[in-house]
């Protein structure tokens, strides 16, 4: 199989995803917090097994903690996913607010001046974003996540395409 058409397979799995998460975006939320408490599970049991092997006792103790506070965060994301759903929202929302609010900071402090718009644009739709998700709060709860699991889905699913018709998506030797 070439990697072209690995790149197709993948760009159409990931769009199929992303239709699929934005015509049902409360499904596709509640999927997004399942794999985010596995995820902090996972990572909980590999962090407290690393705090066991650190070096020095206070490492080895905030290791050790923080591992077990990520496998506390997704037994609890696993089983209250709705409560979860409503967790990782605010924070997704409070995230596009602060990174907003820092991107529009950024752009005033730039001193090439080229890219100025951009980054003030982006940091003014990434503050308004946050906000009308909090706006809309708890509704938007239900279904932020789905939506921007879905939109992000359709992206990655567009540049696999894209990177199937370029020359860096062929194997070595294909024409």
């Amino acid at each position: 199989m070439t990697n072209r058409i690995l790149w197709i397979l993948m760009a159409l799995l990931a769009i199929i995803g992303g239709v699929f998460a934005l015509a049902n975006p409360l499904a596709a939320s509640v999927a997004a917090t399942v794999i985010a408490g596995w995820v902090f599970v996972f990572t909980g049991v590999f962090q407290t097994i690393a705090g066991f092997r650190a070096e020095g006792t206070g490492a080895k103790i905030f290791t050790i903690l923080l591992g077990l506070l990520g496998i506390w965060v997704g037994i609890t994301l696993l089983g209250h996913p709705l409560k979860g759903m409503v967790a990782l929202t605010t924070v997704v929302a409070a995230m596009f607010i602060a990174s907003g609010i820092a991107k529009i900071v950024l752009s005033f402090s730039l001193e090439d001046r080229r890219f100025f718009w951009m980054i003030l644009i982006s940091g003014v739709a990434s503050t308004a974003l946050g906000l009308v998700i909090f706006a809309n709060f708890p509704v938007s709860a239900a279904t932020s996540l789905g939506l921007l699991l879905g939109i992000n889905l359709l992206f990655d699913g567009i540049s696999a395409l894209a990177m199937a018709f370029t020359s860096d998506g062929q194997a070595e030797g294909e024409a």
